[in-house]
């Protein structure tokens, strides 16, 4: 379980050659500005800096053979071991990150694995103030401001652990996403992210986004089955403000 960080892996190229590729990647493309991303800046804005801090640590994880469910377990021993690395608190935390390479699954598993995975814990990250991204060679996330650009295809299958920022509202109100999840996205984002969201038109932007959510889970109740939803969507809005 040993974490490497990108000055390292460069230093060991040839004994890590999946770390040195995925490690090229994140300097080479993610790091960089894409006449196909739709906006200015690189793909990644966190990026620059934390490679700059050399903050990022990288691992391999042999999952060959291993189900959805341990994936899952090894995923979250991961998320434990992010959360105790330094810096835990302060702007400089928001530019560390846990990227764990699959170099033994094919593009197929990619498919039902690291999506499968990504899908199933990110509402639990979320609501722990973290993000968990996923990325394979047949990634099919658009861009937020270009949908035929695909930032997400990297050359070797990946998940990345890293602290939830004021930059990631767009991931955590798509339309995608059924309304109970995005509930839960959006209450944990203004949770941790109201007092210190500086543009009152964003913090608004994502009332609203939330108070649309509750909106349409109410129209839909089928989807929590397991969850009484109040006749007023406003109601549990306003607690999260209490």
């Amino acid at each position: 379980m040993r974490l490497y960080s990108t000055a390292e892996i460069n230093q060991l190229r040839h004994e890590l050659p999946y770390l040195a590729q995925t490690s090229d990647w994140l300097r080479d493309f993610l790091a960089k500005p894409h006449r196909d991303l739709g906006r200015p800046g690189p793909v990644c804005p966190f990026l620059p800096k934390a490679l700059d801090l050399n903050s990022i640590r990288l691992t391999e994880v042999q999952a060959k053979g291993l189900n959805l469910e341990q994936l899952k377990d090894i995923v979250r021993d991961y998320r434990d071991i992010f959360l105790e690395l330094e810096p835990k608190h302060g702007d400089l935390a928001y530019f560390k990150a846990i990227m764990l390479v699959f170099p033994d699954i094919s593009a197929d598993e990619a498919l039902v694995l690291i999506d499968g995975v990504q899908r199933e814990l990110k509402p639990f990250f979320v609501e722990m103030g973290l993000m968990l991204g996923e990325f394979h060679e047949r990634s099919e996330s658009p861009g937020l401001h270009n949908p035929d650009f695909r930032p997400l295809r990297s050359p070797v299958p990946m998940l990345a652990i890293r602290f939830m920022a004021e930059s990631d509202l767009p991931f955590l109100q798509r339309s995608t996403d059924e309304p109970h999840l995005r509930v839960r996205y959006l209450e944990a984002y203004l949770t941790r992210m109201a007092s210190v969201i500086r543009d009152e038109k964003k913090l608004q932007k994502a009332k609203e986004a939330l108070a649309i959510a509750y909106s349409e889970q109410q129209f839909n109740p089928g989807q929590m089955p397991q969850q009484k939803v109040s006749k007023c969507p406003f109601a549990r809005l306003a607690r999260v403000f209490s």
